[in-house]
């Protein structure tokens, strides 16, 4: 086995128990699906819908929302471009273990930086990372904004805050993309119901 990082001792364990009798055991397929978008977006109102519709149809999954981990995983983080990529490193790491163990992760995180989601995409095999974008726009969010934190962010009191005076990268290819309709944004159910749809279509909703 090769060893990993700078360390000349520390090796891969194997489970005696694999992947795909994991997933045969909970009759799905292990993926993650990574939410990104502005703040305000609704990337944790559709994680939260499409944990639950799973739910209703037998699939196990674990929502690993950005503020949640800022409790614990990524506690010592700020908003320093060095530590927004460790940030997301460390959900990417997370979230392929999740997914490992057969689980559907859903990751709900602003992830602004297009080399850092496809750096989290790199890491699961089998193309087992399902992108979706949030597409709505900065105007949007704002009316949203029940923090504050855009107007503090135009005030000048918080710094680095994504689309005011940090950038956010849009993904160039995401297998989902969710917009505004006609000016009316869809309902939660609605939302998770194409999600879902996607991941019926691809085949990891099915028996193992």
């Amino acid at each position: 086995m090769s060893t990993v990082g700078n360390s000349t001792n520390i090796f891969w364990q194997e489970s005696p128990v694999g992947k795909l009798e994991r997933q045969k055991l909970l009759k799905q397929k292990g993926c993650v699906v990574w939410i990104t978008g502005l703040s305000g977006s609704g990337k944790s109102t559709l994680a939260c819908s499409l944990s639950r519709e799973l739910y209703t149809r037998g699939k196990l999954s674990y929502v690993l929302d950005g503020d949640n981990l800022r409790h614990g995983l990524t506690r010592i983080l700020v908003s320093k471009a060095e530590d927004r990529t460790e940030n997301i490193r460390r959900v990417g790491e997370v979230a392929k273990l999740f997914a490992d163990a057969g689980l559907i992760c859903i990751a709900s995180l602003i992830s602004p930086y297009r080399k850092d989601r496809d750096a989290c995409r790199a890491m699961l095999p089998d193309a087992n990372f399902v992108e979706v974008f949030m597409n709505m726009p900065l105007e949007l969010c704002e009316e949203r904004d029940s923090k504050d934190l855009y107007k503090l962010a135009r005030a000048g009191k918080i710094k680095g805050f994504t689309g005011i005076d940090d950038t956010y990268e849009p993904p160039f290819n995401c297998e989902i993309e969710i917009n505004q309709k006609d000016g009316i944004c869809p309902t939660p159910g609605a939302m998770a119901g194409e999600v879902v749809s996607y991941l019926e279509e691809k085949g990891y909703l099915q028996d193992q």
